[in-house]
């Protein structure tokens, strides 16, 4: 077999009973790594500290993994302008988060033979949040409703990371505020402590 040091340095083609006894002299195990090579690859290691340490690096793979959503908003032709703001509000946080918006209009009655009022909002909504997301899907009819989709600029990775930056930022913050009461607090009871007491008042 071709063995493999515990620092990765080449030993060379050992027989198994010469590999045996390395692993023994280390106190490491013998772990096979290729075993369809020509001869098979074997590693002096610490098994139990190598599947603990993939396992960890699998676990933050997974946490760092991006999940692509697509998130729904539906408006009215006829939105009014406050209810309007509040949906570009969902929108907006939607697409700082680094996810895919399906904005869908829906007509009813006479509205259906209006379709230009709803490509236009489609448009209006898509030039307001044009700093953070771009059109992806252009508008199209698709029965009774009007659809598009919205993507961001940012991608989900970099919008998580974000995030968890401004978290770490805002805890620190809050940590130093806590740490400064302390200490002001502190420099108050010190100050009373050090103030000459009133003496009694004379009958």
């Amino acid at each position: 077999m071709r063995l493999v040091g515990p620092s990765g340095e080449q030993v060379g083609i050992v027989p198994l009973a010469k590999a045996l006894e390395l692993a023994q002299e280390y106190d490491l195990d013998l772990v096979e790594v290729a075993a369809n090579a020509r001869p098979p690859v074997c590693k002096l290691m610490d098994y139990g500290k190598f599947k603990y340490e993939s396992a960890m690096k699998a676990r933050e793979a997974r946490k760092n993994q991006a999940h692509t959503v697509i998130k729904e908003m539906k408006l009215r032709p006829k939105i009014d302008p406050h209810d309007y703001d509040t949906k570009k509000g969902h929108v907006v946080r939607f697409l700082k988060q680094g996810d895919k918006v399906k904005i869908t209009i829906m007509f009813r009655g006479r509205e259906q033979s209006r379709p230009e009022l709803g490509y236009r909002l489609l448009q209006r909504l898509a030039e307001d949040v044009q700093d953070l997301g771009f059109i992806e899907s252009n508008p199209k009819q698709d029965g009774r409703n009007m659809i598009m989709v919205l993507g961001p600029h940012k991608k989900k990775t970099e919008a998580m990371a974000e995030a968890r930056e401004a978290q770490a930022a805002r805890k620190a913050e809050a940590a130093g505020v806590a740490v400064e009461s302390r200490r002001d607090r502190a420099a108050d009871e010190a100050a009373a402590d050090e103030a000459p007491a009133e003496e009694p008042a004379e009958a």
